[in-house]
């Protein structure tokens, strides 16, 4: 048995836990550089606002709705998210991270009414950090997802397509057969997991228009017709368990950090102070897995969609003599490879750094010392930055070549109406008192 919990539209929840003024209000979360929507409340929802619907479109046809635009602050989020996630481990044995806002859980031997401890659990993190939440509960990981869009669709739009009672938390396994059948013949394909836009197409061209008609596609018809992942979907839909949980992902194989500039950028120094800046987060994101890379590939290039402009685009790939998460060595190696691209005369849009060769780091390939050593305090220092960082903000500490840091880099990302960079202090937040 398992169980998918979901913070509702988790971006805009974590503002309204600290600015309850926006409760009631159609409020969206935008992209990098504020390009479009990636979080909308209901009521923004209730207005036909699309997930990643550009912001200036959004703007130009809704100007007097009142929508409320914040730019994304994804080191909150992060934050909530943790909290989120350790409140939510308490419903079941096992927890798989799916994503920043939601996590499967497993279930399997838990005793008692499933539902009821779901609701406990739901309202715990409501309680303590402000944020809402609706739990799927099923025998297997794909009927799970859909339990939770039934439960979301169920609290935000009570008896229109499910039944009020399945609002927050709906348990499929605890229905009988005919409301089960109810349920995937109101359900459409495109709602299941793994199932896009363009393979609902195809679906749709074959007469599978909602999920009672995938549940009785014969699960061999499918790994012929479309692949064995149709197949797995097609059985996890009928009962049959086929996805794991996956409570220790394995390593990422590559590590990138690469950001659109607010305003092009046409000079040498503040690309140099960028690709600094990419490269030390994606050391940080090294450290955290335990890694180290053997080779790092820089990248620069105009925005392709101002085709009046001149275009230019380039990357380089750096070996590294020994793998390393150092993030002075991995911004020296970005810099050098920036200078062997860089070319004058062009408004440069977007650059980034990705780190690829990814090795354990607790095995090191030694070699005939006919060179220089590398200092083993270096990786004690990159730890010691690491844990400064964490407890004093991003970018307290950086490497030099990064700039002088804050909003002073002229390379930094547009925001159309900037979201304060809030703490998360919990005696501020008259939620989690309650």
């Amino acid at each position: 048995m398992f169980a998918l919990l979901d913070g509702n539209n988790f971006y805009v929840s974590c503002e309204r836990v600290f600015r309850p003024s926006l409760r009631g209000r159609p409020v969206i979360v935008l992209s990098n550089n504020d390009g479009c929507a990636i979080a909308r409340s209901n009521e923004a929802k209730a207005l036909g606002i699309a997930m990643a619907e550009p912001w200036p479109f959004i703007r130009k046809r809704l100007g007097d709705a009142g929508v409320v635009a914040l730019s994304a602050n994804f080191t909150l989020y992060g934050d909530m998210s943790n909290r989120m996630m350790s409140i939510a481990a308490g419903l079941g044995p096992g927890q798989e991270i799916y994503s920043i806002d939601e996590c499967f859980l497993d279930l399997t031997g838990v005793r008692g009414d499933l539902v009821e401890r779901a609701r406990k659990v739901r309202s715990r993190i409501e309680g303590w950090i402000g944020v809402p939440s609706c739990v799927g509960i099923a025998p297997t990981k794909t009927l799970a997802k859909l339990a939770n869009h039934v439960a979301k669709e169920a609290d935000r739009k009570p008896d229109v397509n499910y039944p009020a009672r399945l609002g927050a938390v709906c348990n499929l396994a605890a229905l009988h057969e005919d409301e089960l059948e109810a349920i995937f013949a109101a359900t459409e394909v495109r709602e299941v997991w793994g199932i896009g836009s363009r393979l609902a197409q195809q679906l749709n061209d074959e007469g599978v228009h909602t999920v009672r008609d995938l549940v009785r596609v014969d699960a061999a018809t499918a790994r012929r017709r479309w692949s064995v992942v149709m197949e797995r979907t097609v059985r996890e839909l009928q009962g049959q368990s086929c996805i794991a949980l996956d409570d220790a992902p394995a390593p990422r194989k590559e590590v990138s950090c690469t950001r659109a500039f607010g305003d092009p950028v046409e000079t040498l120094q503040p690309l140099e102070e960028a690709v600094s800046e990419y490269a030390s987060r994606a050391a940080f994101k090294l450290r955290e897995q335990g890694s180290r890379a053997a080779q790092l590939m820089v990248f620069i290039h105009t925005n392709p969609f101002r085709k009046w402009e001149r275009q230019y685009a380039r990357s380089a790939s750096v070996p590294l003599r020994r793998p390393s998460c150092d993030s002075a060595t991995l911004a020296q190696a970005a810099l050098l490879g920036l200078r062997q691209i860089w070319k004058p005369g062009y408004k440069i849009h977007k650059a980034g750094v990705i780190l690829t060769d990814l090795r354990d780091g607790a095995v090191e390939q030694h070699e005939l010392a006919l060179g220089d050593e590398v200092d083993p305090r270096r990786e004690r220092l990159g730890a010691v930055v690491d844990r400064i960082n964490d407890r004093y903000g991003r970018g307290t500490l950086h490497v030099a070549s990064a700039g002088v840091g804050g909003d002073a880099r002229s390379w930094t990302m547009k925001q159309e109406w900037l979201t304060p960079q809030y703490t998360t202090n919990w005696a501020d937040v008259p939620t989690a008192r309650a």
